[in-house]
């Protein structure tokens, strides 16, 4: 669940609730709605893929022709999110039309293909209840965002028909946030099976588990490196003895409150822990770049009422670097395996509504 698209509603809600759309023109932006803004020098042909909803986490397969991605859209009758897939359009104007492939039932999160191209993980609470679960009222945590770690969410395998075929974690409590290795033979996710939220890496062929870190916290939303050297996280270190308290007090009750967050790499065994961004606000949804060096990521740290959302580039020099322009939300970014393409997710170009969709656009240095 890498930042639930829960999030977006609520700074959408923010932004609208600010100042209203007006003859065609966002006036929070006082631009009409666009695909693409002059400044996003390195984002080229870009392309809506989904209309309408809440469409975030959009990742590749390992072979660059497919999209998987989590949906939410009441006006269709999806409730909460499922997981679908669908075909990367192999020019502009082509259509992409994805299907459903996870159960319907519960609340989906976090897919993403295996190796083989023939499989997908997803977590999910289905076990637990056809019905979406319910979603924290935030008005009893002076109306932050809060996050609920949903004890019936467990990890899957399905091929992509949408069967089942495996049941990958089988803990107390929440396992999720699951992303595969370069070579296809890990699996990194994250847990609360030792009583926080840590980071985790399982052998697929073994099923042998072992934790990567140790630190009070939230450790979530983890990559691999391209060359499947290096881990990226995101990660919440509360400090102070009243920060450690509030953390332990919402995490018995299931929760978390993700919204001071640092981008975080280490090695693939945990070791040499290096903390990337030290920014303030949520910095998250970090990816490597092709190259396995430079860091992507969403932040919201330009701003102190929390939003926008933009990305940057984080190069190795340690110049940051905007790379989006939206004044809304940007964010879930990914490239192609071959480098030349990226994904990602925004509220551009939707009409003055609260949706997030997702496009996909050439990649130029």
């Amino acid at each position: 669940m890498k930042f639930h698209v829960l999030l977006i509603t609520i700074i959408l809600g923010l932004i609208f609730s600010v100042k209203p759309r007006v003859n065609g023109i966002n006036t929070v932006t006082s631009r009409v709605d666009t695909l693409a803004y002059p400044e996003e020098t390195h984002l080229k042909n870009i392309q809506q893929l989904t209309f309408g909803g809440d469409n975030a986490e959009a990742y590749f397969s390992f072979d660059g022709k497919y999209i998987i991605f989590q949906k939410t859209n009441p006006k269709e009758g999806l409730m909460c999110d499922q997981i679908y897939f669908g075909k990367v359009p192999e020019k502009l104007g082509d259509p992409f039309q994805p299907k459903l492939v996870s159960t319907g039932k519960g609340r989906t999160t976090c897919g993403y293909f295996m190796k083989d191209g023939k499989h997908i993980v997803y977590g999910s609470t289905h076990l637990g209840g056809a019905d979406c679960p319910p979603v924290p009222d935030r008005s009893k945590y002076g109306n932050r965002y809060i996050w609920p770690l949903y004890k019936t969410m467990d990890i899957f395998m399905a091929d992509t028909s949408g069967k089942i075929v495996k049941q990958m974690t089988n803990t107390p409590g929440y396992d999720a946030e699951a992303t595969i290795s370069p070579d296809g033979k890990k699996m990194v996710f994250t847990s609360v099976r030792d009583g926080d939220l840590e980071l985790y890496i399982m052998e697929l062929r073994s099923g042998k588990v072992k934790r990567i870190t140790n630190m009070v916290g939230y450790d979530g939303g983890a990559w691999f490196s391209p060359d499947g050297k290096r881990l990226i996280w995101r990660a919440s270190r509360p400090e102070t003895e009243a920060e450690i308290k509030e953390y332990k007090d919402l995490l018995a009750e299931g929760l978390v409150a993700p919204t001071k967050m640092e981008v975080y790499t280490s090695d693939l065994n945990g070791k040499n822990i290096r903390k990337e961004t030290d920014l303030g606000q949520a910095n998250w949804a970090p990816n490597f770049m092709p190259d396995s060096k430079r860091i992507i990521f969403a932040s919201n740290h330009e701003y102190k009422r929390g939003f926008p959302f933009n990305m940057y580039i984080l190069n190795t020099d340690g110049r940051l670097e905007k790379i989006s322009r939206d004044k809304g939300f940007d964010a879930f970014p990914m490239f192609s395996p071959n480098g030349k393409k990226i994904v990602f997710c925004s509220n551009r170009n939707n009409g003055g509504t609260r949706d997030t969709n997702i496009f996909i656009a050439d990649w130029q240095e």
